[in-house]
């Protein structure tokens, strides 16, 4: 399985794990939701469909059908099939979401991750977050030794691009910072009842996450980052 696809399957099962959904709907969820996916097609999602189904992960079903008849039983209409995960599905993607290895950290796979936070548990969100950060950081140094061996062979249009990536590594280590601090200090505990009210009408409901200066997050997988 290539790194795409698994990333996909990831993805898939997550938004699958939430609700049932169309074909049509679960590729919307996928280009809107994750960024990643911005660009993709029916003849990527569908094949990745099947072979979920294959393994036993989906199951197809009929919209309006009886239950427990399959979509190839309805004939002479169109049917529309909706996938739902099975039990051994729900199952793999705890898998999935457990795991915190270097795969997690790396820009076709940090974003999606980080989409399905809500869902991972405080430990693996931290060594996800702190491993990419290590990453990020890694790039910084490579990027910036770089840039001090072939500034006087560079152009201004070529160096201000060098810039540009290097600021942008930066302004994503500095989100990471936030976000391990917030972490840390547990401030994704949220107040319950009229003290959680208390706290959305002082300073904004923020989801546990750290405001981002000038009100927005970098995008995970904003291309500018590689």
């Amino acid at each position: 399985m290539s790194r795409r696809s698994g990333v996909l399957e990831f993805a898939v099962l997550g938004l699958l794990r939430e609700s049932p959904m169309h074909g049509y709907e679960l590729r919307k969820r996928l280009n809107t939701s994750l960024g990643v996916f911005r660009a993709f097609s029916y003849g990527t999602l569908y094949p990745c469909l099947k072979a979920l189904v294959a393994s036993g992960w989906l199951i197809e079903e009929t919209d309006g059908a009886p239950e427990g008849v399959p979509p190839a039983a309805l004939t002479g209409r169109r049917a529309k099939i909706v996938y739902r995960l099975t039990p051994a599905g729900k199952e793999h993607f705890e898998e999935l979401l457990a795991h915190s290895g270097p795969d997690a950290w790396e820009d076709e796979h940090f974003g999606v991750r980080f989409a399905f936070f809500g869902q991972t548990s405080r430990d693996v969100r931290m060594r996800v977050l702190e491993g990419r950060r290590s990453r990020l950081e890694e790039r910084l140094e490579r990027m910036r030794t770089s840039l001090a061996r072939s500034r006087e062979r560079l152009d201004d249009y070529t160096l201000e691009l060098q810039r540009h990536g290097m600021e942008s590594v930066e302004r994503e280590v500095r989100w990471l910072n936030e976000l391990i601090e917030s972490e840390r200090a547990g401030r994704d505990q949220r107040p319950t009842g009229s003290a959680a009210q208390d706290k959305k009408n002082q300073s904004g409901d923020t989801g546990g996450l750290p405001r981002h200066r000038g009100g927005t997050r970098p995008d995970p997988s904003d291309d500018t980052t590689t």
